[in-house]
Parts: structure tokens; sequence; C-alpha cells
């Protein structure tokens, strides 16, 4: 039988998936009650493609391996909202197949491009003793290396891993991951909040994974400033193109 390798460190090892409410208030948090939220925050969770960086992993690790416009497409369907994530992302990488010597390759020849204002955002974070977390549909290996950029701990990083066998070829990807499934990242959430006692936690992105985040997250900031997402920008209560917004509100008070 052939044995295979699991990237990335075992960080979620005793990750227990909690239940969590998903009752929606009957009171709909206005756009100010958000921003209070915002300002009170014990914790900020981040999505990672279109959002803290510029492109999507996925579509770049397709690009390196020659199959880039059919899992374009697949993305946007996944982020559109209009299939599951993992059947999405199950399709995409069956498509890609990548190495281990690939995705390294990549990450050296081709490093993810932080977007504008993201890293004076998490500083202030940091300065304002608010928890940065990564929480992400992308890959251990990218994202990682997208949170030393921004010092974050890979301690707060929550993301897919791919699997390899011994000889470097593609062996699939962990599907017990929370993030490899639509609602994940929700979980990945409720735990934050059972594990650390955050009262107020905020996540913000741009896609349909994101946004259904909100509960059990407390506030959801909709992200626009590298992709629209229509089905985002149509439904989220706030929703900002240009992280300086969120740098603002935070120099107002």
């Amino acid at each position: 039988m052939s044995q295979h390798r699991v990237q990335g460190g075992d960080l979620q090892s005793n990750l227990i998936l909690l239940s969590h409410n998903r009752k929606v208030p009957s009171r709909m948090s206005s756009l100010m009650e958000m921003k209070e939220i915002f300002h009170n925050a014990d914790a900020v969770c981040f999505d990672v493609d279109s959002t803290v960086i510029r492109e999507e992993g996925i579509d770049e690790l397709a690009k390196f391996c020659g199959v880039g416009d059919a899992v374009a497409e697949m993305t946007r369907r996944a982020m559109g909202g209009s299939v599951t994530f993992k059947a999405a992302l199950t399709a995409r990488l069956g498509l890609i197949r990548p190495s281990y010597e690939q995705v390294q390759k990549l990450i050296s020849e081709h490093p993810p491009q932080l977007t504008p204002g993201i890293r004076e955002l998490v500083s202030r974070l940091h300065q304002r003793g608010v928890q940065v977390f990564l929480v992400s549909g992308g890959f251990q290996s990218i994202v990682d290396h997208v949170a030393m950029q921004l010092n974050i701990p890979t301690a707060n990083v929550y993301a897919n891993r791919l699997k390899f066998y011994f000889n470097g070829e593609y062996a699939g990807f962990d599907e017990t991951q929370p993030t490899a499934e639509s609602g994940g990242k929700g979980k990945v959430i409720s735990y934050l909040k059972e594990q650390f006692q955050f009262k107020k936690v905020v996540m913000i992105g741009d896609g349909a994974t994101d946004m259904e985040a909100c509960p059990p997250a407390d506030c959801f900031i909709g992200f626009g400033g590298n992709v629209v997402r229509k089905q985002v920008k149509e439904k989220a209560k706030w929703y900002i193109t240009h992280f300086d917004e969120l740098l603002k509100e935070l120099e107002e008070r």
C-alpha cells in the first residue's frame, strides 16, 4: 500500500469541531452595531485568497501546473456559492494534481502578493491586543508563508493540507480539516470562541464561505478590494473595498 505524508504541522490534531447556533437574530445588526463589534473585537479572522492576498492561491497553482483557465472557472463558481466548497476543491485539485516540488517552487518563484493596507491593519489590530487569525480554504504551506509576512503565528492559521506520496506526487488533501467544506470556517470560529473564551469575533472575507461563518462570528465584513462576488456584495451589511476603511474606523476612536 502506498504511504503518504501530510503537508504542514499538526496544528489542529486536537481540534474539536463544536456545534454552533446558526439561528439568525430576529433583530438584525445595523451597520452601527457591527462597527461597535469591530471596535471591541477580541479576535479578527481573515480569509486569505482574494482578501489578505491579491490572488486565489489555487488559481495560481493551476496556472503554474498548466490548467489555469479550467480551474479559475471552478473557483468562480465555488466562491459564488453555486456548488459546495468541498466538491469544487476536490474537482480542482483533481485537475491540477500538484506535486510537492511544484508547490514549493510556486511559493519561491511566485510568492503571494499582499493586498494593500493589510499589513498596516493587522499591525494596528496587534497593537490593540486583538488576536488575528487566518481562516482559509487555501493551502497550509501558502497561508503559513503569508502569516509569516504579517507576524501572525502559524498556530493562528487554519487551512487545508495537501497530501503527497513519499516520491512527492499528489495524494489528495486532508478531508478531515474543517476548512475543506462549506460551513467549515464557522466551525473554526466556534472552536476559537470555546477555546479562548472570545466574546466578539469578526470575520472578514470576499466569498460565500466567509459570509456563512456569521454566525457564529458576531460580525461579517465583506471585502471587494480584489474581486467582487455579487452575492456577497448584495447580502453583506458592511462591505468595503480597501482596508484603509477599517484603519480609519479604528483611528476615529
